[in-house]
């Protein structure tokens, strides 16, 4: 691969370092700030998901500017978005403020999630989409990886550790919205632009083999009618791609992963582990989520997105059962809760959390590429913030960890369908070429 695709890909990829962050920083923070704003359960809920109601709306609405102005340029808003959200959170004097604060952080991260998978997986030569999209997962591991230590290392700095905890998101915030000054924009957003000759620039810089076949390939799949009106997003071909879009952001949400990204020091908590020993687990949860990340990476491009997804809903499902269980057998411990949160996310890591922004990148033809891949995040983040809402009311609802297991017995049996969906409706996306990727989901000759 070329020197340049590197570049482009590691810094688009820190809009996900930043998602990953973001969304985990609540973690290690929340006994903290709750007490510190002295929030009821349902107020909890509302302090973790007013940040995802911010990422549904974040999500549902970039595709139109993403279209307009451009994968690039709106990743710059975005970064902006990051840093106003992280200072605000840290500086906040009251629980208005810090929500208004967290729901801007959550518009960066919606938009990000859709946007930055995408850049990555339009400059990527058809052979490296693959690993070089999973970069974007891979960076939201790290981020949650360094939000998990760094709440860990502001843990003992004072009542206002919280503060700390979110105020160290500015910085990346900060290296983010330079670096997006020294990438180019995407070759297919310049096409559709009606920018050809740039469009060819940028693929020289990033893709070895014929460049004026790739290009033509890329003018010919741009419908100009298709890209101006919404409406096609609704009726065939496009709908069924728009519906497994909408699918797949669904159940990766019930799996509970970002129950466990949010809550996991309560969870830790609630079988009676100190608060430090809690955030301290979460660090030893978020290696491990690197860890299996990278081995995806390495195994995408070859075993392909659909045979991942296969295997981690099974795995995932098992444990999911596991952790279920166990809160409702009175004998459960934080070590035997650990271990199977480790099985779950070496599963996770592997299939959905590597796979779900690879395929919403990738899956949409170039003439609805933004909107569909919106939609589908939409649904990644609408599912993300009813769960976030609801799982404090709903496991306080139950004596003792009753809510808990109820809540992942019902995760475990819904990842378990997933295997189902996917075996029948999902195609293969590795190793072909957006363009060529557009005629087998759509059917054409």
């Amino acid at each position: 691969m070329k020197k340049s695709i590197y570049l482009y890909t590691l810094v688009a990829a820190l809009g996900g370092f930043l998602f990953g962050f973001d969304t985990a920083v609540i973690n290690g923070a929340m006994p903290f700030f709750t007490e510190f704003f002295n929030l009821s359960s349902a107020m909890q809920g509302w302090g973790v998901s007013s940040a995802l109601v911010g990422s549904v709306l974040g999500a549902l609405f970039i595709g139109w500017p993403g279209d307009y102005f451009g994968r690039r340029n709106m990743l710059r808003v975005l970064a902006l978005l990051f840093l106003i959200s992280a200072l605000g959170t840290g500086l906040a004097h009251n629980f208005s403020w810090f929500v208004i604060y967290r729901f801007i952080g959550g518009l960066a991260i919606g938009g990000s999630s859709v946007l930055s998978p995408m850049y990555i997986s339009e400059i990527s030569p058809k052979e490296y989409r693959g690993r070089l999209t999973i970069t974007f997962q891979l960076a939201i591991v790290i981020g949650v990886l360094v939000a998990f230590f760094s709440d860990y290392l502001w843990l003992e700095v004072g009542p206002n550790n919280w503060r700390w905890m979110f105020a160290t998101e500015a910085l990346p915030a900060f290296v983010f919205f330079v670096l997006l000054f020294f990438v180019k924009k995407s070759p297919r957003w310049l096409v559709k632009n009606g920018e050809v000759e740039a469009a060819k620039a940028v693929l020289k810089e990033v893709n070895h083999g014929d460049i004026d076949h790739i290009l033509n390939d890329i003018v010919e799949s741009i419908d100009n009618e298709v890209l101006s009106k919404n409406i096609y997003l609704f009726k065939k071909p496009y709908l069924g791609l728009v519906l497994i879009g909408i699918s797949i952001g669904f159940f990766n949400q019930f799996t509970g992963i970002n129950i466990i990204m949010y809550y996991a020091t309560d969870i830790f908590r609630s079988a009676g582990i100190s608060t430090s020993s809690a955030i301290g687990q979460t660090v030893i949860i978020g290696f491990v989520n690197l860890i299996f990340t990278l081995i995806a990476m390495k195994l995408i491009d070859k075993v392909g997105r659909k045979r991942l997804l296969l295997i981690g809903s099974l795995g995932m499902s098992f444990f999911l059962a596991v952790f279920s269980w166990a809160f409702f057998n009175e004998h459960f411990g934080g070590s035997i809760l650990l271990i199977v949160l480790i099985g779950f996310i070496s599963f996770f890591a592997s299939s959905q959390g590597a796979v779900i922004w690879v395929l919403l990148a990738e899956m949409f033809p170039n003439n609805i590429r933004a909107r569909g891949s919106s939609i589908g995040s939409f649904s990644h983040w609408f599912f993300n913030a009813l769960m976030a809402f609801l799982f404090p009311v709903i496991a306080g609802s139950f004596q003792g960890g009753r809510g808990i297991g109820f809540i992942f017995g019902f995760y475990a049996l819904v990842t378990f369908y997933s295997f189902f969906f996917f075996r029948k409706y999902l195609n293969e996306t590795k190793g072909q070429s957006l363009e060529d990727l557009e005629k087998v989901m759509l059917h054409k000759p």
